[in-house]
């Protein structure tokens, strides 16, 4: 029943097509796009859903609710609401793994052996072995001097590329404990090569080993900067602002260079790209992107030349806007909503009313905070630790679940009165949130393997401490007149509608993930003959979600670009 995606992006005209098509799509869904689910409670945000869809929904699994975000509908749905769901779904960049032996001469993937998968998760190595290929490939095919690892973290991908595909890499991160993680790994690494080298007789043969730098890429002058001056041996530091003082650089190995980017956050990926229209040196790119909430808007964001969206001038005439919030949607994952399964995915719409209710919270009692503080990522620490095999909690969970709850609220309070003294309050309120993480941890496990025993009772009492929790980490102290128990009360019968709203509205996250990736596309397709672009899923999205690549390339670098942009 699913409709397929009947868009290409393979001409710029063809991508703004498809640009325009999201925009009419989207327009009339503003009130879900922007909208701020903490303030689900306070703005009665329900009330501008069908009403029709929330009666239906209603009674919908939790399971079916996840599967919304992947475009799947049941029959017995109204037909506005399946017409909602499968129009929307065909409107995202379709994410199956493409054939990339197709794409890519000499595209030869390897498994990565245990040394040089040390560290990384089942995640990580996929998309490591992939894209360590592809850059292969591509370097290569151009005879490339060097390849540019963007914002490279630990250094996986550039250790794996120096390493395995004997390629001369620089890695180049903000971070300077990655920078010395990076070259401890990669001194492990070598002796292993080394190793095997002395055994098998090749002991003259010459080890690239990447060379790390540490900078903090705050506009397209920094990475330019890097990829033209000269280069010094070791690793090199720059922790002040690179523009001011940059006597460091790359390779001067050559004047063929390959940038590439694993999950490059928010406007990197946009910085790499333009790095490639503007530098000699940089002959191809290979970016996938990541983080969008990051990324700086013109018209959100202070005045600057460069924006990370929108890049191209299609969007721009367009007139369409994202907004923060659409920004922080496009992050949400289809595959990952699926992925999570009944418990998880009731978990994590128990957290969302528990933040929404805790706005109520603020909102009668402390209006001086502002609109919608941050409290911390406590629904992330609490899925984590519900996910841990811990026997410790198991075997505490014969005692009973509320037995603690005193000690607790004692510790609170002790906690908020050294805060406002002005001592150590980030230990305590860190503190704080461990308690509150056991508390749930310690009520999922004590009702069993369904969320759904949980009684009004017990929610309740979760609820006022988690309020607890958050009035600490802003540094406020919970007084004896806020009256927890009456705004659970007002809200707890709309509490079953924010799974409902968070659905409908997470299903937009690929669409506005689409519509970013192909604004990028479509910069570089507004090139005209000096650059040659295509997108494509590269990693197996039930494995790496975030899988589409952006590649783009000088036309006589020698890379094919032939591929179905659909």
């Amino acid at each position: 029943m699913a409709k397929q995606c009947k868009y290409s992006c393979d001409t710029a005209a063809e991508t703004l097509e498809w640009i325009k098509a999201i925009a009419d799509f989207i327009k009339p869904f503003s009130f879900l796009i922007n909208a701020h689910v903490v303030n689900f409670f306070k703005d009665r945000l329900w009330e501008a859903v069908d009403e029709d869809w929330l009666q239906c929904l209603s009674n919908e699994s939790v399971e079916s609710l996840l599967l919304i975000p992947s475009g799947i509908v049941q029959d017995h749905w109204p037909t506005s609401l399946k017409e909602f769901v499968l129009t929307l779904k065909s409107l995202v960049y379709p994410r199956e793994q493409a054939d990339l032996k197709k794409v890519f001469p000499n595209f030869q993937p390897t498994s990565l052996n245990s040394v040089l998968a040390q560290g990384m998760n089942l995640k990580k190595k996929h998309e490591v072995e992939v894209l360590s290929a592809i850059v292969s490939s591509a370097a290569s095919a151009m005879r490339a001097d060097a390849v540019i690892d963007v914002g490279a973290g630990q250094g996986y991908l550039a250790q794996v590329l120096a390493f395995e595909h004997q390629l001369s890499v620089v890695a180049i991160d903000a971070c300077s404990h990655h920078g010395k993680v990076t070259n401890a790994r990669a001194e492990r690494i070598k002796k292993h090569y080394m190793a095997q080298m002395r055994k098998f007789g090749s002991g003259n043969q010459r080890l690239n080993v990447p060379q790390t730098i540490t900078c903090n890429i705050m506009s397209l002058e920094t990475l330019k900067s890097l990829t033209t001056m000269s280069s010094h041996k070791g690793d090199v530091e720059q922790p002040k602002p690179i523009e001011q003082d940059l006597e460091l650089g790359l390779a001067g190995r050559g004047s063929s260079l390959v940038l590439a980017g694993l999950h490059a956050c928010g406007d990197l990926s946009v910085t790499m790209l333009k790095t490639l229209l503007e530098c000699e040196e940089v002959r191809a790119v290979i970016s996938i992107g990541c983080c969008y909430n990051l990324l700086s808007e013109e018209g959100f964001t202070n005045a600057q030349i460069q924006y990370g969206f929108p890049m191209s001038c299609g969007v721009k005439s367009v007139n369409l806007s994202l907004g923060k919030s659409s920004r922080d949607l496009a992050c949400q994952s289809a595959e990952r909503w699926k992925s999570l399964g009944k418990d998880a995915g009731l978990h994590n719409f128990e957290l969302h009313a528990f933040r929404a209710a805790f706005q109520m919270v603020l909102h009668k009692y402390f209006p001086e905070v502002g609109t919608s503080p941050s409290i911390g990522r406590q629904g992330k620490a609490l899925r984590r630790k519900q996910q841990r095999k811990i026997i410790e909690s198991e075997l505490q969970a014969e005692e009973s679940t509320y037995s603690d709850l005193p000690q607790m609220a004692c510790n609170m309070d002790e906690a908020c009165s050294v805060t406002h003294s002005g001592e150590s309050e980030a230990v305590n309120t860190s503190g704080i949130r461990s308690d509150v993480d056991a508390l749930f941890t310690k009520m999922s496990l004590h009702t069993g393997s369904t969320c759904e025993r949980t009684t009004s009772t017990d929610k309740y009492s979760l609820f006022e401490k988690f309020c607890q929790s958050g009035l600490c980490r802003l540094g406020l102290k919970p007084s004896d007149n806020i009256n927890f128990h009456g705004i659970w009360k007002g809200v707890e019968p709309y509490v079953s509608l924010i799974g409902i709203y968070w659905s409908l509205r997470a299903a937009f996250g690929p669409l506005l993930e689409t519509l970013i990736l192909l604004d990028r596309l479509l910069f570089l397709q507004e090139q005209g003959d000096v650059l040659e672009s295509v997108m494509l899923p590269i990693f197996d999205p039930a494995i790496s979600p975030r899988n589409v690549a952006i590649i783009a390339k000088k036309p006589d670098a020698g890379i094919s670009s032939h591929h179905s942009s659909r």
